[in-house]
């Protein structure tokens, strides 16, 4: 048998052209990424993407329109039986004053087991090897081609 995850990602570069990244910990283990959120049963990707927005951060997007979606298999790299599905979307927050953004890299307390913060980078800094995930790093390269472009 085998099984899926589903990753629903916003992809938010504002007027400056800096894109907002998230810095996350699990246990031990940090890493770099998109922010982003697991599709919950009978849910759809629009709605994950807005309710991980509201919980993780505090706002409500807009959602601007489909980016990419995974077209090559990805283990997850929390359990390599799982099948990663990832769906991007361009994002604008309703409200950015709501989202608590970091100027230092891994703005963690170290006092739970999971922590997350969000910090922003320019686009034209953005490198594929700064985040963690090989789909994240391909998004990397669709971004520059498309806001460049």
């Amino acid at each position: 048998m085998q099984y899926f995850t589903i990753r629903v990602y916003g992809l938010w570069v504002d007027n400056n052209q800096e894109i907002l990244i998230s810095d996350e910990r699990i246990g031990p283990v940090e890493f770099i990424k998109f922010p982003d959120g697991g599709l919950e049963k009978g849910e759809g990707t629009l709605a994950c993407l807005q309710r991980e927005w509201r919980e993780e951060m505090n706002t409500d997007i807009e959602i601007l329109e489909h980016f990419y979606t995974t077209d090559f298999y990805q283990n997850s790299a929390f359990d390599e039986r799982v099948q990663v599905l990832s769906i991007y979307y361009l994002v604008q927050p309703k409200h950015d004053k709501n989202i608590k953004i970091s100027t230092v890299k891994n703005d963690f307390t170290f006092k739970v087991n999971k922590e997350e913060s969000f910090r922003k980078v320019a686009l034209d800094k953005l490198t594929e090897e700064m985040l963690s995930y090989p789909i994240d790093k391909k998004v990397v390269c669709l971004l520059k081609e498309k806001i460049t472009t």
